[in-house]
Order: structure tokens, then sequence, then C-alpha cells
């Protein structure tokens, strides 16, 4: 199986399903002559050529309106955020026009479009650049939103997304574009709204995804050398969420720590421990534990940064405060 990086992945899904569907377009800022600010469109103007990869003004709000309008008109637009934190300036069109004109239509409106780009904290980029704002398009029904932390999942999850008839956003990680791992070739699809099983374990279930799951992996290796073993549910898909697994993790385990990089307050872990609580109260033999990002705009110095994101030290914490072992 080829070993890819998540970058790469990304583009061969796109340039797979743009091959295998002449109605698909990609638009958004530098996405051509520049092959996009991360490399993630790299090679696709040249391929496809301008009537399919569109180079847009600086506008968000704008260029994505032209996304909704033209998956009214039938095509199957896949518009390209160079950070999510400008998707703020485009929410209108995500959340009142997209997520809301198929239930406004009374069906008769489809929105097959894909809004993504990448997410979450850099290094270094500071407050207004390193925002995670999954939690505000969990929060609007008619959206779907994805989060892959593997190149393969990356894959599997951008080509099914863009077959959906639904809005999707696809939140991606800039940190993690040059990461590597195995890919399937060819029509590799992954369903949305069901999560992966990163790492068995019997002790605690650990849920975390995007690259927090990574942080959760490597606290599980630290943990397994003190005989303690964690189990990494990563849901992948946030919404829908696949409740069943977080649930049959929680019944095995009966103890849990969730991990995200977005603030605490009305974060998603917060949704994650709602279900726990209602679905599997009896089974919990500890308070469930959240670690997430500091409650603070992300500071720029590299050491406070540090001190704001979730790291492997503060996930073994939980772990160790739920098995009553601090």
């Amino acid at each position: 199986m080829p070993i890819l990086t998540y970058r790469e992945a990304l583009n061969q899904a796109m340039r797979e399903e743009m091959h295998r569907d002449e109605t698909i377009v990609l638009m958004g800022e530098e996405v051509g002559y520049y092959n996009g600010a991360y490399k993630v469109s790299k090679g696709l103007l040249d391929e496809f050529g301008p009537k399919r990869v569109l180079d847009t003004p600086i506008t968000e709000l704008g260029f994505t309106g032209l996304g909704v309008g033209a998956a009214m008109a039938g095509v199957r637009p896949i518009v390209e955020m160079m950070t999510f934190n400008f998707s703020m300036l485009a929410i209108d069109q995500i959340v009142n026009s997209a997520a809301k004109m198929l239930y406004m239509s009374g069906g008769q409106f489809a929105i097959p479009i894909v809004v993504r780009g990448p997410g979450g904290a850099g290094h270094q980029l500071g407050a207004q650049h390193s925002q995670s704002l999954e939690s505000w398009y969990c929060h609007v029904p008619g959206l779907k939103v994805v989060m892959p932390a593997t190149p393969a999942d990356a894959k599997g999850l951008l080509k099914t997304s863009i077959r959906d008839d639904n809005p999707v956003v696809f939140i991606e990680s800039e940190v993690l574009y040059g990461t590597k791992g195995e890919v399937p070739e060819g029509e590799h699809l992954i369903p949305l709204g069901v999560a992966d099983l990163k790492r068995a374990g019997r002790d605690v279930t650990i849920v975390a995804h995007s690259k927090m799951v990574f942080v959760a992996l490597e606290a599980a290796a630290d943990l397994a050398n003190e005989g303690i073993e964690a189990e990494v549910v990563d849901p992948r898909t946030l919404r829908p969420l696949d409740t069943e697994a977080i649930l049959n993790s929680v019944r095995k385990t009966n103890r849990v720590v969730v991990v995200e990089e977005g603030w605490e307050y009305c974060g998603v872990g917060a949704q994650f421990v709602d279900v726990i609580q209602r679905e599997a109260f009896d089974y919990l033999d500890a308070p469930v534990l959240r670690v997430t990002g500091a409650d603070v705009p992300m500071p720029y110095a590299k050491n406070l940064e540090h001190a704001a994101l979730p790291d492997k030290e503060k996930v073994k914490e939980a772990v160790h405060r739920v098995l009553y072992r601090k």
C-alpha cells in the first residue's frame, strides 16, 4: 500500500473524484496557480483547467455564496478556506444558506458542497489564526462535520464527503499535512458517522479527534509502560457522531478521558460527555474528565502556545485521576 502524506492523500481524493464526476469544481484563494496555500491542490489546475479549478478574490463570503448557488444548479463545489479562521467571514453562507436550503426549499434543493481547509493551531500563528471552530459548525442542523487524523482517513472521508448530497464542513489540520501513512489506492471510501478504534485497551477510553489522536496515542504508549492499557477512539466525524462506538468502549473500560484542542466551554467534548453520562452512566467507575485547550486566545510565544494546548502529560494526568492514582 502506498505511503502518502496527509496533503497528498487529500490531493489524490480530489483528483480521483474530479476525474469521476465532471460536475465537481474546486474554488478558493490561490488553489490554482499557486497550488494552494498548503499545496493540497498541487497540479489540479494543469490537469483540469481554469473552469474547474478557480482562483477567487479574497472574499470568503462571496466565493462560498458562489459555491452554494452552484450547488443549487447541479454543480458539486469544493470550497477551500485558506484557514478555517477565515470561514467566520463566510458563516452566513455556510449556516444560513447551505445548511438550511434543503429544509427551506421543501426538499427541492440539495446542497452537495464541501467546505474544507486547515483548522486549529499551527506553530506560532497567533490568536486570530489558531482557533478550533468545529463546535460552531457541529451546533448547526443540516451540516456534517468531518475531522480526519490520518492520511488514509483524509482520503476516504473526503471522497465520501464530495459524494454526499449535504453540505459538509471538512476541517483538516495544518500541522498534519506533512505526516505520512499508508493510503489505499482507488475506490477508498469511509462512511461518515463511523468512528475508528486507533488503539485497543482495557483500562480507560480516550476519545480524541484530529491531531489530538496522536497526543492520545503518545499518552497511551507511555501509560502502557506503567501497566495501563488505554483505548483510543477517534470519532473522525463529529456530526453525525458514532455514539455506539464510544459507548461500546466505555462499557468495556468504565473510565473515560475526552481530549480536544478547542476551548472547554461549549466544546464538542461536552457533547461526548453528555452522550456518555446519559447512555452509559451505570458503567462509569469515575467521572468523565476532559483535557482541552486553555480558555484564552492562543498566545503567540512558543512556550505559552505549548502551555495552552493539550499534550500527552496532561492526558496522562487525567488518566491517572480517573483511575484514582492521583
